[in-house]
């Protein structure tokens, strides 16, 4: 009996001891020199933000985050920086997970180095 309380304390310990489902926050961002559109930040969007964001009549997500032109639009103008950098109710994603604080940070490199794709 003693094994499977092991076993099952076990299992529970892994099924819970990540905090997010994200692969985002796997991604160690810190030392990334030059981020680009494939490499870098698609990934974080494909995790993070195409739930809502891949069809732009998708509970009411108006900005459609498929395409390099289009992130780089809503990074340029400022609105994904903005809403994934809040502290309130109305941070993205909606999940109430706020973006690690260094994949944000990449994203923000990645606009100040000329959104390379």
């Amino acid at each position: 009996m003693n094994f499977y309380k092991l076993l099952f304390l076990f299992g529970i310990t892994i099924l819970t001891s990540c905090s997010n489902n994200s692969t985002s926050d796997l991604i160690d961002t810190t030392f990334v020199a030059n981020p680009t559109y494939t490499e870098n930040i698609k990934p974080i969007v494909e995790a993070n933000c195409l739930g809502c964001h891949s069809d732009p009549t998708n509970f009411g997500a108006l900005m459609p985050l498929t395409t390099y032109s289009s992130v780089k639009e809503y990074v340029q103008n400022g609105k994904i920086i903005d809403r994934i950098s809040r502290t309130d109710n109305t941070l993205m994603p909606l999940n109430g997970s706020r973006l690690p604080q260094p994949t944000i940070n990449l994203i923000i490199k990645w606009r100040d180095q000329g959104f390379q794709e």
